[in-house]
């Protein structure tokens, strides 16, 4: 197996690469939103990804699995979108009140209630690490939000 393929087939890599996109999209929406109402430019950037996704998809010959999925699958990625949906309207409105640096950085608090819910809901456990993790996290976001 070559470097690249290793690297490709890992989580950790598709996490980065997420991280560094959350990153350029705090930073692009903070510099795009100024001037415009909040909704708008969720608007935007949404049909942005809908387009981005839909290419994607024909290029790489997917469209054609979209009829296959489960009911309960498409239930639950309609609710996904639906927090999706309300997340990035929540985001764009603190963006244009707030700074970008304490604007994301309460926005990976998602990473708490995400441990939090997978926990209740999921029975995910957290090893001790993974605890003192998620508070540090939850210090550090704090931390950042409320630095001048």
């Amino acid at each position: 197996m070559n470097f690249w393929h290793g690297m490709t087939t890992s989580w950790q890599f598709w996490a980065m690469l997420s991280a560094l996109a959350a990153a350029l999209t705090a930073i692009f929406a903070k510099l795009g939103v100024k001037g415009i109402p909040p909704d708008v430019a969720t608007f935007i950037r949404t049909l942005v990804i809908l387009a981005f996704v839909s290419t994607l998809l024909c290029i790489s010959g997917q469209f054609a699995l979209v009829k296959s999925i489960p009911r309960r699958g498409v239930a639950f990625l309609i609710l996904s979108g639906l927090a999706t949906g309300g997340s990035w309207i929540c985001y764009f409105r603190a963006l244009d009140i707030g700074k970008a640096g304490q604007v994301a950085s309460i926005d990976k608090l998602s990473v708490v209630l995400v441990a939090i819910i997978a926990f209740l809901f999921l029975h995910e456990r957290l090893s001790l690490t993974a605890t003192i993790g998620v508070a540090l996290i939850t210090i550090g976001a704090i931390c950042v939000a409320v630095a001048d």
